[in-house]
């Protein structure tokens, strides 16, 4: 008997060394539970709760243990651990009130260390987790919505317009374009954010400092986006970003691809951000636009997103976004090497985007004279007509 117990008790459950132990008690007779407790090292009370068990012929087909054994959940034991974590991440939780969904900057482990240390109650970060998931609380990034200042009145206004005109053009087949200048970059073997795939213990070596390198400079990426088909043009200029560069931007995309895209195009939309170098007071983007619609004859559509809402523009979140996703912890070495990234850009949703180094110097200070300014073909559009405007080709 002492061999058989021994040789079978590892190989069973909980609930298996149970019975085994009780049948071979009642085996063995009177005095049966004592001998097998000092065969197996198990208690008294588990071959007795065995016996109780083949008496009441209990089915097999559930749990090891009967409904409710097994230690109890933190939050069992200690009714008041979901407020405690709670308190605890208070101070640290952001996000709108009425949203559902908030979110705390406290790890894990420093939420676990207060609970230890303001109600000596020791619990696992995993139940710290599963309680802030009930909770509704998750790890958030970032989101930009907040607007410094108060918002335009006609902020809502200007979208609808901007809505409604760029499908109307699309409906014609007219070309519709989101234009921007992308962060600049510096040239150099600096670090890029982001994480890149490589041999263990093997990080790429890049200067300790991000100062920018007089010999290499910085890049400026001035993109265009198409709506109409989910292309883009990126003109990568090494000069300054003026309202000169942007519109030589504009003119370069459609000698390399708009006007064989639309080869019965008669009128462009553009849309763009109200500041920078196409901002809705640059006297000099105005003034080149002139040059570009009466160097190609079409009448340019411009609509400026109002003060404050860059974010909206797609060329940012449909194009620049999926730039800085490829190039992620990729140093720029070289213009080069910042040409070939731009132009491996690519989406599921079919983006295709060229490339192309702009070595011309923009010079800064350019002046439009009144008389140039003046002589621009221009007409207001109503409401907004400080954002909404068409420059006719003389």
């Amino acid at each position: 008997m002492d061999e058989h117990i021994k040789a079978v008790l590892p190989h069973l459950n909980e609930k298996q060394r149970r019975l085994f132990l009780a049948s071979c008690a009642n085996s063995l007779g009177w005095g049966g539970v004592k001998k097998v407790c000092e065969i197996s090292g198990c208690s008294k009370d588990t071959v007795i709760r065995g016996k109780h068990e083949l008496q009441a012929s209990l089915p097999s087909g559930g749990g090891v243990r009967k409904k409710g054994g097994g230690r109890k959940k933190a939050d069992e034991k200690h009714p008041g651990l979901p407020r405690w974590i709670e308190q605890i991440v208070s101070d640290s939780t952001y996000g709108n009130p009425e949203n559902p969904l908030l979110w705390t900057t406290q790890s894990l482990r420093k939420i676990q260390d207060r609970i230890l240390s303001c109600h000596q109650v020791c619990v696992s970060v995993e139940t710290v987790a599963r309680i802030l998931r009930k909770l509704e609380y998750r790890l958030q990034g970032n989101k930009k919505m907040l607007q410094v200042g108060e918002p335009h009145p006609d902020r809502n206004e200007q979208f609808e317009l901007i809505n409604e005109v760029a499908r109307i053009f699309i409906t014609d087949g007219q070309p519709v374009i989101s234009v921007d200048t992308k962060k600049k970059e510096n040239v150099g073997n600096f670090k890029n954010d982001g994480r890149e795939y490589r041999k263990s213990k093997d990080p790429r070596e890049v200067l300790d400092h991000d100062f920018p390198l007089k010999e290499l400079g910085k890049v400026a990426p001035y993109g265009v986006y198409v709506l109409n088909d989910n292309t883009a043009y990126v003109n990568l200029g090494t000069s300054y970003d003026t309202g000169e560069f942007a519109v030589e931007s504009i003119s370069r995309w459609w000698e390399t691809l708009g006007k064989n895209t639309f080869p019965r195009a008669k009128k462009l939309y553009i849309n763009c951000d109200c500041g920078g170098s196409n901002g809705s007071r640059v006297r000099l983007w105005k003034y080149q636009l002139q040059q570009f619609a009466n160097r190609t004859g079409l009448e340019i559509y411009v609509s400026h997103f109002p003060p404050g809402t860059s974010k909206w523009n797609k060329v940012e979140h449909r194009l620049f976004c999926f730039i800085s996703k490829n190039w992620a912890g990729k140093p720029l070495i070289d213009v080069e090497t910042v040409v070939n990234l731009i132009s491996a850009t690519v989406t599921k949703t079919g983006l295709a985007v060229i490339c192309e180094r702009d070595d011309r110097i923009y010079p800064l200070a350019q002046k439009v004279s009144d008389e140039d300014f003046d002589a621009i073909n221009i007409r207001k559009l109503a409401p907004f007509t400080e954002w909404n405007y068409i420059i006719f080709p003389v």
